[in-house]
């Protein structure tokens, strides 16, 4: 008798944590009924469930797997399928009824907002050429494609200052930095991408021609679909996902600054400069994206060899749990501003 390897044991976790609730959603687009409640519950009842019967992973030592591309390049297309599927669904084509559009509506933007965003920020770090386009045009069609140059050329440049729209101050709240990060992220990655073009040796068209105008394609295909029900439903579902993707680096980067060295010279990125949650499900529906000092201090590494370890701040619940509580301002404050005192 063979014996599974310990490595596809763990990569099944991500396989299935990531590619289930996208089956029942396209289930749930088809069929409606119960199916809509079911893949609800698959993205918020169950992760925390999950979470919480199996507390937390202590820091690990080594790689749990080696990195396979295969599992972040087929949610990619999964992504562009429950897309146009809810595209089509939400505009009235499948017949679902109001509450059943409403239940799809809120699956759709979870998953999109948490697991194609994750992929996706996976894939814009890949060395392929050909996999950070792919991650690309998943944030594109998502209606954020400057993500991919705002997240890689600002936001991991200057985490933890002033100078970085996606590190929230103390004391900023989610409505005050989500408002604020968008509009600054897209200046600031327009600006890094020309300031790069202008240095380039050789003829360079800036990557926000393809953001814009993907977008727009995006909204035209949409329509196409589903007619001005399909161009809301693209607009609602990617205003939904990019909510959340706001959420994820507020919550990830709130308020760790990093210390001024002799005078003018900023200290290197360190592990304490990200807020880590260790709780196992949401980690393999996001992709390991909560192991994040690991990620910023090793941005090249691939979401199976990133780790814990024991000096780095940690949440003192599950992402999507924090990003949650975010919400409510006081409440967000009272649990993390001392946790920042404590950090800095």
């Amino acid at each position: 008798m063979s014996m599974i390897r310990p490595s596809r044991i763990a990569l099944s976790r991500f396989a299935l944590a990531t590619l289930v609730p996208a089956f029942l959603l396209a289930v749930a687009a088809l069929a409606g009924g119960v199916w809509p409640l079911i893949a609800v519950l698959s993205m918020t009842a169950l992760v925390v469930a999950l979470d919480y019967l199996i507390i937390e992973e202590g820091p690990k030592e080594g790689v749990e797997f080696p990195a396979e591309p295969w599992l972040a390049q087929a949610l990619a297309w999964v992504h562009f399928v429950l897309l146009a599927l809810g595209v089509w669904a939400l505009s009235g084509a499948t017949g679902l009824g109001a509450g059943e559009r409403l239940l799809l509506f809120v699956g759709l933007g979870l998953y999109f907002g948490q697991v194609s965003n994750s992929n996706a920020h996976e894939l814009i770090h890949a060395g392929s050429k050909r996999l950070r386009r792919l991650g690309m045009w998943v944030y594109i069609s998502m209606l954020y494609g400057h993500h991919a140059s705002a997240h890689v050329r600002v936001h991991h440049v200057h985490v933890g200052t002033e100078a970085d729209p996606a590190s929230a101050e103390v004391g900023e709240s989610f409505y005050a930095y989500a408002r604020r990060a968008w509009v600054d992220g897209f200046r600031a990655g327009y600006e890094a991408e020309q300031d790069l073009t202008a240095r380039g040796t050789k003829r360079r068209l800036n990557p926000y021609v393809a953001y814009v105008g993907g977008a727009v394609g995006m909204l035209a295909l949409a329509g196409a679909i589903g007619g001005f029900g399909g161009v809301l439903a693209l607009l609602g579902l990617a205003g939904y996902a990019q909510v959340q993707l706001l959420m994820s680096d507020y919550v990830q980067h709130y308020g760790l600054r990093r210390k001024t060295l002799h005078g003018t010279t900023l200290e290197p990125v360190g592990p304490q400069h990200s807020w880590n949650a260790p709780h196992w499900y949401s980690s393999a529906l996001m992709m390991n994206a909560p192991r994040h000092s690991d990620h910023h201090v090793h941005p090249g590494k691939g979401y199976a060899d990133l780790q814990l370890e024991d000096e780095t701040p940690m949440l003192p619940y599950s992402l999507p749990v924090m990003a949650t509580l975010a919400l409510w301002p006081a409440g967000w404050r009272k649990v993390m501003d001392w946790r920042v005192v404590y950090w800095t």
